[in-house]
Parts: C-alpha cells; sequence; structure tokens
C-alpha cells in the first residue's frame, strides 16, 4: 500500500505557490532588465522538499511525520535559491521579494555579511505566504554558488577521516577568496556604471 503524501492535500497549493513566487521574481528580473539594460539574476531554482527527505527531516528533529509537522514545523517545504552576479543585487532582490504579495518575514540570516564558521555564504529568508506556508529563500553570488556546491560535494554524506582540520582550513580560505573576488567584481561594476 502506498504511503498517503506527507503533504496530504496541501501539495498543489504549494506548487501553485512555488510557481507565483518564481513568476514574480521574474516579473522584477523583467523590470530590471528593461530599466538598466541587464538582469540582476543569473539563475534561479526552485523545489518543493522531496517526500522521503521531509520525512527524514521530521525523523530527525524528534517531531511526528505528519502533514501539520511538515506545514508548521519544518519551514522550508518550498524552496527558492537566487543567484545573482553581483553582491548588491543580492541585496536588491532581497528588498523587492518582500514586496511580492502575501509575503510575511519570519526570519532572516545574513550569512554573507556574517559568514559561517566553515566560510558558507548566502542570505537566507525564512517567510510565510498568505498565513499558510512557509519559503525559505537562499540567495547568493555565483561564487557563493559554487563554493556552497563544490563543498557540499566534497564534504558532505561522505565519512571523513583523516586530515579533516586542514580539509576544513582549506575549504574556509577559498570562501573567503571567492568573498574577495565578489568585491572586488562590485567595485569594478560600480566604476563601470559610474561613466
Amino acid at each position: 500500500m502506498a504511503q498517503e503524501s506527507i503533504y496530504g492535500e496541501h501539495l498543489p497549493r504549494m506548487e501553485a505557490l512555488r510557481d507565483r513566487l518564481i513568476e514574480g521574481i521574474n516579473e522584477i528580473r523583467k523590470r530590471e532588465k528593461a530599466v538598466r539594460g541587464e538582469d540582476p539574476v543569473e539563475h534561479c531554482l526552485s523545489r518543493i522538499k522531496g517526500e522521503e527527505s521531509m520525512r527524514e527531516k521530521c525523523r530527525r528533529k524528534g517531531i511526528p511525520e505528519t502533514t501539520e509537522s511538515a506545514l508548521t514545523e519544518i519551514r522550508d517545504g518550498i524552496g527558492i535559491r537566487v543567484v545573482c552576479a553581483f553582491l548588491k543585487d543580492v541585496f536588491y532582490l532581497r528588498d523587492e521579494i518582500k514586496k511580492l504579495p502575501g509575503f510575511a518575514v519570519v526570519e532572516e540570516k545574513d550569512y554573507i555579511r556574517y559568514a559561517k564558521k566553515n566560510g558558507y555564504r548566502s542570505y537566507h529568508m525564512i517567510a510565510r505566504f498568505d498565513d499558510q506556508y512557509y519559503v525559505e529563500f537562499q540567495l547568493r553570488t555565483i561564487s557563493m554558488d559554487v563554493w556552497a556546491a563544490l563543498e557540499h560535494q566534497i564534504k558532505y554524506k561522505k565519512n571523513l577521516a583523516g586530515n579533516l582540520d586542514l580539509i576544513s582550513s582549506e575549504l574556509k580560505r577559498c570562501a573567503d577568496e571567492l568573498a574577495s573576488t565578489d568585491l572586488s567584481m562590485q567595485t569594478i561594476r560600480d566604476m563601470l556604471w559610474e561613466e
């Protein structure tokens, strides 16, 4: 017998909300491209957390594997990642996303200005839409996105032994170098726009 969806009857509405948000972000992109001649977003990804992934997260948090838990206790059932070329665009998109209809900020974590100890950088925002569904937004630059993807591939879901301190140190060094590159690229872009 097939297991009932952890999202119950909410999945179609969650998918509709995800699509509505992507449409809203695309409208921001289109408007900015018309105004300044360039798209502030390099790419945008979205997902509804998979059934097993949601169930596993409930187990890890010690909460029941129920629709109510999935919708009220776990706040990243819907996820949207916005990747920008430049730092200022990350914060611009953050501000514009906050203007989307039905948006209410629940939590924000600025891992760009206050990077995690391992070097991870990104801007995280948890929002609640229409007083019903939580959405996690991750906004970052291309550099931050590349580092996060490579760090995940290198470290996660592997049983690392041996030079873990050296590996962590090198990953942090790479993150810092990429952060420096982001600042330099933003400076170059600002100089070009001043001309």
